[in-house]
């Protein structure tokens, strides 16, 4: 007997970044594909009948015409806020007084975070996610709950815990050494247990003190293999805010630079009103630029220069950033960073956007060598995908001529109902 088991269907898979080389040396398409899977890992991908050939005692389990890639990746990602997601709000700071920063509060309740983060790992997992980096809230209650279910569920994810000692509610305040010490504490608790990284997340500068940065530039400096995560630059008022908190900074990057939170293993949510210095400054030390467009849209923040960073060469994930994103699927993401583009006059090819949502991301975390792709050595977190899962969408694909024409009706209109299976470390929806 064997445990391998043999995936059958079209399948997906990159070779190279199509924003920086032409699609059809980028991606790898086969309209009858094969993944074969032993132990939590891809061990060959091919056509599937020579896989199935050359391996005749794997289990086989065919999914047709269903397209078969590499799991999604949501780069930024608020867990605590499942419950306020589509609240009607106004701008961003109102948004967060009304909805975000009340219901955060209820996470100091242990049994409140570990309901919510079920919920989660169920929503997301319904729409494909395989991998996410979540925003917890300050209490390490909230990140003890999103880990422990990540580990029970087998899944690789990145967390954690939400850092503010300033312009936020009594409740939600910590200061700059529990900062610190809450943060080092959960480091040490969780980073490299099963397949979690901890990542050091001051919430953004407007709620954090110069001594609040400071300490946790200091421990990003003794924690190096940690990611380091916050919002840059997501709206115009908000730019404002931080001129006024942090005069003596050259631009809000520098709030972060100055503190010793700016280096390669950074993710920088939104970056949408960079000045030339800060876009400079990311790209010279490898940062990563998270573009959430449903939430960009929806709270009125702006539109991500796509064509033009990746143009400039700067490292680029996709993400939901749910709650303030309108959507946990990360199809729903693609079609709201296809609109984006347009709005400023251009065109991504499905190919692009499927890249950012998977390879992409992955690289942003560092983890392009492990999730986000299909081939050999990979862990097999992978997505299965009906290009035909409603019937509106099934008239369009049935008109295709090629697989990036049959796939586009599924970006713009896909939903829940175009995941035909999620797996995660080798196995499938339980």
């Amino acid at each position: 007997m064997t445990d391998q088991t043999l995936l059958l269907g079209q399948t997906l898979s990159f070779q190279g970044d199509p924003f920086l080389q032409p699609v059809e040396r980028a991606a790898i398409h086969r309209s009858r594909g094969g993944v074969l899977i032993e132990g939590g890992r891809i061990i060959a991908t091919g056509e599937g009948d020579d896989l199935k050939t050359a391996h005749p005692g794997a289990r086989v389990v065919d999914y047709g015409d269903g397209l078969i890639s590499a799991g999604f990746v949501d780069a930024h990602v608020h867990y605590p806020q499942t419950a306020i997601i589509a609240s009607w709000g106004k701008r961003l700071i109102d948004w967060l007084n009304t909805y975000t920063f009340p219901e955060e509060m209820r996470f100091d309740d242990p049994d409140y975070a570990a309901t919510i983060a079920r919920r989660y790992f169920d929503l997301t997992r319904a729409h494909g996610v395989t991998t996410m980096a979540s925003y917890c809230t300050i209490h390490p209650a909230s990140v003890d709950a999103f880990f422990s279910e990540a580990l029970r569920r087998g899944q690789r994810v990145v967390a954690g815990k939400t850092c503010m000692d300033r312009n936020a509610p009594e409740g939600l305040r910590d200061s700059a050494q529990t900062a610190y010490d809450d943060s080092k504490a959960l480091i040490g608790r969780w980073h490299g247990q099963g397949r979690l990284t901890y990542a050091i997340t001051p919430r953004f500068s407007p709620t954090s003190t110069p001594d609040q940065l400071a300490a946790l530039g200091a421990l990003w400096a003794e924690h190096p293999d940690c990611l380091m995560q916050t919002h840059l630059s997501e709206q115009t008022d908000e730019i404002a805010w931080v001129r006024d908190l942090y005069p003596e900074a050259r631009d809000y990057l520098d709030t972060y630079e100055a503190h010793g939170l700016l280096g390669e293993r950074g993710l920088y949510g939104h970056a949408i009103h960079l000045e030339p210095r800060e876009k400079e400054r990311l790209k010279d030390v490898g940062a990563a630029l998270i573009h959430c467009p449903t939430s960009n849209m929806f709270i009125g923040s702006g539109l991500f220069d796509m064509a033009g960073l990746k143009q400039a060469g700067q490292r680029v994930g996709l993400a939901s950033d749910t709650g303030g994103g309108s959507s946990f699927s990360m199809l729903r993401t693609m079609a709201a960073a296809y609109e984006v583009a347009q709005l400023r006059h251009d065109a991504l090819h499905p190919a692009q956007l499927w890249w950012l949502a998977t390879q992409g991301s992955a690289q942003t975390l560092h983890m392009g060598d492990r999730i986000g792709n299909l081939a050999p050595g990979m862990e097999a977190d992978i997505v299965v995908v009906d290009l035909a899962s409603t019937p509106d969408i099934a008239q369009r694909a049935a008109q295709a001529d090629t697989i990036w024409e049959a796939l586009f009706p599924t970006i713009i209109m896909g939903d829940d109902r175009a995941i035909a299976a999620t797996w995660i470390n080798g196995s499938p929806d339980p």
